[in-house]
């Protein structure tokens, strides 16, 4: 296959990409280095992100081309020479899709950056580890990742009205005045009822009759293909991985026993530990752990969550508000820091008095309209999340405004 026939794939794909709509990652990337990676679950829009940087600066030009490494033709050529054939030709940025469906990726992408004089833009699963595979790679290249539908992106992606985003100090703050402003354009609890099931991820505009089956259909991409690739696990132990993950979603919120999971799943513990670790890297489960035990390597989850509301949707009927309001915080809470850019995350920590422990600083409560301040009245920096009331007041927060934070 020639690079004319790949410019020309790529005008195909060109003209069915919109400009109207982009992530909330988009304008956050910069867009000038040398070496960028875009990590993020599958499904999530890393494709058409780069597509669309492609579309707005480099139309009908040769300069930039998008090439996906999971195709034959780029499985029988060295990555490597390719690049310099694209160089030598006028290329000036390399989109490269699907790094981790490539043996030895980073390597190839490590040598680009030293050898030639164009820039490489790469994506992949959120399971890779790029410090474990390359450490030179990791220092020459910056890695930001693309996390599910906020609910304000949700709202903005599916036409209802587009809202600006809140850091969370000035959430807490203001989060009369916000939501305020937000429940006199629409009705927010309609909405959030329907994001919590249906919201998580761009697909929901093709077909919501489906739209359960894809993600069932996702996490098994996940679980039987890019997991076994990545990290070597035997193709044996997938039925277990699986087992796992229903155990899970069935039982959340899941305070785990670590002994009763090894038992029921014929895992041993410390193989439980690690694939709690995949599942988490997957963006398929979060786990939270206690503030003490935050600096372990193999701590104990306090509580364990499906990443997401809509996974647990998609994987059982038996829903548990409770468990949803708070899948919902965690997820939200935990997309919009960038831990990579700390030296030791504390976005979120359980609590020994309310629910969660964020930033170091704010408590909060998770709960109904009827929920009390009784458990943390006398912490300061205390808040209640609180599903089903549009406006909140004093430290009383609407839960579904926490989606408002990216």
């Amino acid at each position: 296959m020639s690079l004319q026939q790949l410019f020309e794939n790529q005008e195909k794909l060109l003209s069915k990409i919109s400009l109207h709509k982009k992530r909330y990652l988009y304008n956050k990337i910069n867009w000038d280095l040398k070496s960028i990676g875009i990590l993020g679950q599958r499904g999530l829009g890393k494709t058409t992100m780069m597509l669309q940087y492609i579309k707005e600066n480099f139309q009908n030009s040769k300069k930039a081309l998008y090439i996906s490494l999971d195709t034959p033709y780029m499985q029988s050529v060295l990555l490597i020479e390719f690049a310099k054939e694209f160089e030598q030709n006028g290329g000036e940025i390399l989109f490269i899709d699907e790094v981790h469906k490539y043996e030895d990726w980073a390597t190839h992408i490590k040598n680009i950056y030293d050898s030639l004089n164009i820039k490489v833009v790469f994506s992949g699963s959120s399971i890779l580890q790029i410090s474990k595979q390359n450490a030179d790679l990791s220092r020459r290249t910056i890695i930001y990742y693309l996390e599910n539908l906020s609910f304000r992106e949700y709202l903005e992606l599916t036409d209802v009205a587009k809202f600006e985003s809140y850091p969370l100090d000035e959430l807490l703050t203001k989060h009369e005045t916000i939501a305020s402003d937000i429940s006199t354009q629409i009705k927010p609890l309609m909405h959030f009822k329907e994001y919590l099931i249906y919201g998580a991820y761009p697909f929901v505009l093709d077909d919501k009759d489906s739209y359960h089956q894809r993600i069932i259909q996702m996490i098994n991409i996940i679980l039987e293909t890019d997991l076994p690739y990545i990290n070597k696990i035997e193709i044996a132990q997938i039925t277990k991985l699986k087992k796992l993950l229903y155990m899970l979603a069935v039982n959340v919120p899941f305070i785990p026993n670590i002994t009763d999971l090894s038992n029921a799943t014929n895992i041993s513990r410390p193989k439980v530990y690690e694939y709690l670790e995949y599942l988490e890297s997957a963006k398929i489960i979060n786990s939270i752990v206690s503030q003490e035990k935050g600096y372990k390597i193999m701590a104990k989850p306090e509580k364990l969550f499906m990443q997401n509301t809509n996974i647990s949707y998609a994987l059982t009927s038996n829903i548990n508000i409770g468990s949803a309001r708070e899948s919902f915080f965690v997820n939200q809470i935990k997309n919009s820091s960038e831990p990579y850019l700390k030296l030791y995350d504390d976005t979120i920590f359980s609590s020994k008095n309310g629910d969660f422990f964020v930033q170091s600083k704010y408590t909060f409560e998770i709960g109904g309209k009827n929920k009390s301040f009784h458990q943390i009245k006398d912490i300061e920096n205390s808040y209640i999340a609180v599903d089903d009331i549009e406006i909140g007041y004093g430290n009383k927060i609407p839960l579904w405004l926490f989606g408002f934070l990216y």
